[in-house]
């Protein structure tokens, strides 16, 4: 439970605001000044009445439901919107109280069809009991009510209307209670008969969301809630985060899930698996059946808020499509075989030690996921190192982060970035570069823009953009940047350069700030190096393509602005120089004092659930734990006292140097687990040559996904939904997976959650693991971590989560890094030298490909491409600007043909403003589009994290799929064919 000086129905408390005491029905109370009466009364256990007020919202007042009687004061108040004060005397029931709630709800039930009433008691149904409504007078219930003839004639005039074939406009709008259903979204339905105009979906699509889709149209009886332009929800700009839902107090807007299978039984909260934000839900269970992932209020990533991913898209856990059972087969060209766990994990380790006897001891490796929990991850990693015997071990954080961790290490002294989340609602000045928070970290958008909305004039947050493409941010509801810094793809570096010349040569520089927590030599080398005219805005202006004058006038904003924070993703670490990017946003950040406070900081915003967590396990081939060289004799001593086993000292292979080997003939098997890195990495047909030459690849995952297709062993992984466990989030927080249902991966014996499966295997091959619960294995994590130590299963559960480092010093975690100190004690300044990519355009290939997310897929696909998420982007699209495309005959809706000098794909046109000229845009959720088929194996320089965002391009007109697609739908032809004839042996078999 939140406590009184984090949560108020009305008004927000502050913990450091003055006591005001005050009496209540007799009773006295103490509490914050600004608290209002509704929840003063709520602390001391008295219920007043509300129908407006919720705790996600702010005060309305509107349904005046909570009136009160205050000594002194004339009228009846809304106690919600009324604050504290010294002395007060309040009346929370008497006689004409009652009758004035009386009243009011009998006006509300007059307009509402409880014939219509779904079984279960709705909160408005439970607050016409509480003030005591049995009869109603007059309207829809009373004696003016409606004729059966008219109910009936409504009933038949509202038919349900489904997916898009519903109609926007409907015959009966002058009364809600005559308009149809919408049926429009496959998650959720409105019935606007239901709906008594309380307005706290509005609001919550306001305040919560921030997407402003809802309004009241109309008004009296008339007035009814309408999407966007009256259109049905699907094709309106809501974007399905259910705030609305969860805010309605009526059966008006209602979860198909719920009126399919009824209430829950019981709760258990737990934390997605979708993007890096770490939203706490709770899971709502009918025995092991989930009814609905609903946001937690207590959560601290994202306060009771979600998106349409994480609340909603859960199908693919119990998809049919899942693999539930293992399988093994000898080559990629035999039909799968179903076996027995055991069976299945002595063959595995078999052909690992047999590959180990013949090629050697660095000929196998292992791949660590993003979306297994940090216990899964550290397995794998202990496997690979004690039970392996070599550090080849990389993990999917590789083609993504990486450079954030060296990047923010050599700088600040920690891989990790700096701030919590909450942080940027004390932020003045908001830099985002290379990040599409709307779309990939919606959650987190949505508080950003609450800050961004706040106050006006000089009040306001000020936002600054630097982005090829024109993302929401730029210009949202009530929400436009100062600045669109519409940069050339791979530039990154040229700009950030200019922007600290600005900072240099104005004067701008904090010289406190660096003279007192900074290497001067190094801030002296640094300062010379961007002072240099070469660095200028007007020098570079040719380069990133960004007028001189806005570079200018966004460094002197960033610079003087208040508390500056910058919030960065892929757009910046995926490029063959995403370190230096990642280093020149350290040293802005530390030239103008920006870091070690609330409202300032760099904040990689992580793309998956647990890319934080991942690397913080030790997943790369050259660190332990909390990143320390596998080469530091002490660090490595104290694993290897506590694995009892040797281990080695020099780094293994990173994940592109496990192909080159591969297809060297010295690399020759490989356990992956929980990672597609045939759809995921670059250069597609470079990785599955090098699948196809490898001897044993065990894949363990929820779906025979691309890479699965070149495996010989099928280990069936286990959900989120199935195991315990802890992600971290992209600020640092460890958070709790609750096991909600038992692992469906039987093999007729029992399931396995992902860890146990890798304890499994490591035993088999020789190396023995004794854990019975995920918790062991954190106590184990925790005992060889300085940034983990206080961390425990049981400490999660008591503070709700945590911020590592969490140690001694810091007993309740660490929100804030370097407040004092950095925690390589000085700053590092490093020079950031700009390099332009060898990928360039030229005659043959004009255009530049980036690439990026959209709101409603995931990475890779493999979990949304299962559920209703489909309705809204069903398949990867190339965005062009209209000039490019009429300079090549180019219409909307067209299939083109994109080549680069990595190979070719084909798909669908999709003219936008969005992008600058130049440029064309897809995503990657879909396998058959082939995003990376087309992408190059160039690379970051110090991290061999693949430059996804600057491939040379051409596009034109054509009729027919790629070569390329064509070879892939064959093949994913004959992989289903062979799994289908592995199901018929089964099914014979049971028959």
């Amino acid at each position: 439970m939140r406590s009184i000086a984090e949560t108020d129905l009305g008004t927000p408390i502050s913990v450091a605001r003055e006591q005001v005491a005050l009496t209540i029905d007799g009773r006295d109370v103490s509490v914050p000044a600004g608290t209002s009466v509704l929840r003063a009364a709520a602390e001391i256990g008295i219920q007043i009445p509300k129908l407006c007020a919720t705790e996600l919202l702010d005060a309305f007042g509107s349904c005046r439901l909570c009136l009160v009687q205050i000594d002194g004061m004339k009228g009846y108040l809304a106690s919600c919107t009324t604050p504290v004060a010294a002395g007060m005397q309040v009346t929370t029931q008497n006689a004409k109280l009652a009758e004035l709630r009386r009243g009011v709800m009998e006006l509300y039930l007059s307009d509402y069809p409880l014939d219509d009433a779904p079984a279960a008691r709705t909160e408005f149904e439970a607050m016409a009991e509480m003030v005591g409504v049995h009869e109603v007078r007059y309207g829809f219930h009373g004696a003016n009510h409606v004729r059966p003839e008219e109910i009936e004639k409504r009933d038949q005039e509202r038919p349900l209307l489904d997916s898009r074939d519903q109609g926007r406009s409907h015959e009966y709008t002058s009364n809600p209670l005559f308009r149809a259903k919408d049926e429009s979204n496959p998650y959720f339905t409105f019935d606007p008969a239901a709906c008594i105009v309380c307005s706290r979906c509005v609001r919550a699509c306001d305040e919560q969301q921030g997407t402003l889709a809802l309004t009241i149209q109309g008004r009296g009886f008339q007035s009814s809630v309408a999407a966007s332009q009256d259109e049905a929800f699907l094709d309106s700009e809501c974007v399905s985060c259910g705030a609305c839902v969860q805010a309605c107090p009526t059966s008006a807007l209602t979860e198909k899930s719920l009126i399919a299978m009824g209430q829950a039984e019981h709760s258990v909260v737990t934390t997605c698996a979708y993007c890096g934000v770490g939203c706490s839900f709770r899971a709502e269970m009918k025995g092991e059946q989930l009814v609905r992932m609903v946001p937690n209020k207590d959560g601290h990533a994202n306060h009771g808020h979600s998106c349409v991913k994480g609340r909603f898209a859960t199908g693919y856990a119990t998809h049919p499509d899942r693999i539930l059972k293992p399988m093994v087969r000898a080559k990629i060209s035999d039909p799968w075989r179903e076996v027995s766990w055991e069976e299945a994990i002595n063959h595995a380790a078999s052909e690992f030690r047999r590959i180990q006897a013949k090629y050697g001891r660095d000929s196998i490796g292992g791949i660590t996921s993003s979306r297994c929990t940090n216990e899964e991850t550290y397995l794998v990693q202990k496997l690979v190192r004690a039970g392996f015997g070599n550090n080849n071990v990389d993990t999917c954080a590789r083609v993504c982060h990486s450079p954030t961790g060296y990047g923010l290490k050599n700088t600040l002294g920690e891989s990790a970035g700096t701030q919590n989340f909450d942080s940027v609602m004390k932020a003045d000045v908001i830099l985002v570069i290379g990040a599409n928070p709307t779309d990939a970290h919606p959650v987190f958008a949505s508080q950003m823009k609450r800050r961004l909305r706040q106050g006006n004039g000089h009040d306001r947050a000020r936002l600054i953009i630097a982005d090829p493409r024109r993302i929401e941010l730029v210009r949202t509801p009530h929400v436009e940047a100062d600045f669109h810094l519409k940069l050339r793809p791979g530039t990154n570096v040229a700009l950030l350069n200019s922007l600290a010349h600005v900072v240099v040569s104005e004067g701008l520089v904090a010289e406190e700030f660096v003279r007192e927590r900074c290497e001067p030599e190094a801030f002296a080398r640094w300062r010379a190096f961007v002072a240099q005219q070469r660095n200028s805005p007007e020098a570079m202006e040719a380069v990133t393509g960004v007028p001189a004058a806005d570079v200018r006038a966004a460094a002197r904003l960033y610079a003087t602005g208040g508390n500056a924070a910058i919030y960065y993703g892929l757009g910046v670490t995926e490029h063959a120089q995403g370190s230096t990017a990642v280093m020149a946003i350290a040293n802005l950040a530390m030239a103008t004092g920006n870091i070690g406070r609330e409202g300032v900081g760099v904040n990689p915003l992580r793309g998956q659930n647990n890319v934080q967590g991942s690397c913080d396990m030790g997943s790369f081939p050259h660190e332990f734990t909390a990143y320390r060289h596998v080469s530091d004799d002490a660090v490595r001593a104290s694993f290897e006292q506590a694995w009892g086993v040797h281990l080695q000292s020099e780094p293994g292979l990173r994940i592109p140097n496990m192909f080159e080997s591969a297809l060297d003939g010295e690399f020759k098997a490989l356990y992956i687990e929980g990672e597609d890195i045939a759809q995921s990495d670059p250069n597609t047909q470079h990785v599955t040559a090098a699948l196809t030459s490898m001897e044993c690849i065990v894949v363990q995952d929820l779906f025979l996904n691309e890479t699965a297709k070149f495996a010989h062993v099928f280990l069936p992984g286990s959900s989120f939904l199935e195991k315990d466990g802890t992600f971290t989030n992209a600020e640092r927080r460890v958070s709790r997976v609750r096991k909600v249902m038992a692992p469906r991966n039987s093999d007729g014996k029992r399931g396995y959650a992902d860890w146990e499966i890798t304890q499994l295997l490591s035993n088999a091959i020789g190396y023995p693991m004794h854990y019975t619960h995920a918790s062991e294995i954190m106590d184990e994590i925790a005992r060889l971590t300085p940034t983990f130590t206080g961390i425990s299963f049981a400490r999660i559960d008591e503070l709700g989560s945590i911020q590592w480092p969490c140690n001694a010093e810091h007993p309740q975690g660490t929100p804030t890094m370097h407040v004092n100190e950095f925690v390589r004690g000085k700053g590092r300044f490093l020079l950031t030298e700009y390099v332009p990519t060898t990928e360039k355009v030229n005659a043959k290939y004009p255009l530049i490909l980036t690439t990026g997310r959209i709101l409603s897929q995931y990475n890779v696909g493999a979990q949304t491409r299962r559920t209703d998420n489909v309705v809204w982007h069903d398949e990867d699209r190339l965005e062009i600007h209209p000039q490019d495309a009429e300079d090549r005959g180019i219409h909307d809706g067209d299939w083109v043909g994109i080549e680069s000098r990595a190979g070719e794909t084909v798909l669908r046109a999709t003219l936008s403003e969005r992008m600058q000229p130049g440029v064309v845009y897809t995503t990657f959720h879909f396998p058959g589009s082939g995003a990376n088929v087309i992408t190059t194996e160039n690379s970051d320089w110090a991290t061999n994290c693949p430059e996804y965002k600057v491939t040379a391009v051409e596009v034109t007109r054509v009729s027919q799929p790629s070569e390329w697609q064509k070879r892939f739908h064959a093949f994913n032809e004959q992989q289903q064919e062979l799994l289908e004839q592995a199901r018929d042996v089964v099914a014979a078999q049971q028959a």
